[in-house]
């Protein structure tokens, strides 16, 4: 399976706290990559440095085998990566439609043109078939404050694929949701991930949600990846449930899950 996204040897500290520790990735083509680690151990860095809004102090990023390190967030979306934010990034007084629309106006090189309407009927058709793809096509032309946070997260990734990307990195995509929502949003995400052939990385704390749409895990750890390989073997390290997931081994009592 070829490389699509590579870190090499990626850097970077904030005074004394290093973020990035000599960051070495390879994300095939097609997978499905979580990143999993306790708060502070450079997982969003890591994100926000793939998709420019942070460059490395040392190392380099390379996509479909072409650098890209210290490109612009636009330049980056060009090329073909796009992300969804821990904290949806929405309007909040528009229509979960008009959101979307905007996005795909944008992406197709419509927003600047004074001679077209910004959300003509193609723009909105294509935004209402990336909601029908989620599975939330009647809620359209709810406004955007309306959503209850599983269907804003679900928006939220629709604004992402309304970019086309060939990769989407996302940032803990179930949190804040209702853990009976969780599995419904996972499997209509890794549906329309399969779908459009769009390979995937996401940061996540619910290790159901790990084990069962994953096919790697990677374990951050102060700046650096301790762990590596599929979940079954990754999940069932004695490190990795002591110091990640929360379990005390041999003691068999449970700790709180990383936050």
């Amino acid at each position: 399976m070829s490389a699509l996204l590579e870190a090499h040897g990626l850097n970077l500290a904030f005074g004394g706290v290093r973020a990035a520790d000599g960051i070495d990735l390879a994300i095939h083509d097609g997978e499905q990559l979580a990143i999993i680690g306790p708060n502070g151990a450079g997982k969003t860095t890591f994100i926000n440095m793939a998709t420019g809004y942070l460059r490395p102090q040392a190392g380099r990023i390379a996509f479909a085998g072409h650098d890209i390190t210290g490109l612009s967030p636009r330049r980056i979306v060009r090329l073909g990566i796009a992300r969804s934010f821990q904290i949806p990034q929405m309007f909040t007084e528009h229509s979960v439609i008009e959101n979307i629309a905007l996005i795909v106006a944008i992406h197709r090189g419509r927003f600047w043109n004074i001679l077209r309407p910004l959300l003509d009927a193609d723009t909105r058709s294509r935004a209402r078939a990336l909601l029908d793809q989620f599975g939330i096509g009647d809620l359209a032309d709810a406004p955007a404050s309306a959503l209850n946070e599983g269907a804003r997260k679900l928006a939220d990734i629709a604004m992402a694929l309304a970019l086309e990307p060939r990769v989407l990195l996302m940032d803990e995509p179930t949190s804040g949701v209702a853990s009976a929502e969780k599995r419904t949003i996972m499997d209509r995400l890794a549906a329309v991930l399969r779908a459009e052939k769009i390979t995937s990385v996401f940061v996540e704390h619910d290790m159901d949600v790990v084990e069962r749409y994953a096919d790697r895990v990677a374990v951050w750890s102060q700046g650096k990846i301790a762990a590596l390989g599929p979940p079954a073997a990754i999940l069932a390290d004695p490190v990795v449930q002591r110091e990640v997931i929360g379990v005390q081994v041999g003691g068999g009592q449970a700790a709180n899950a990383a936050a």
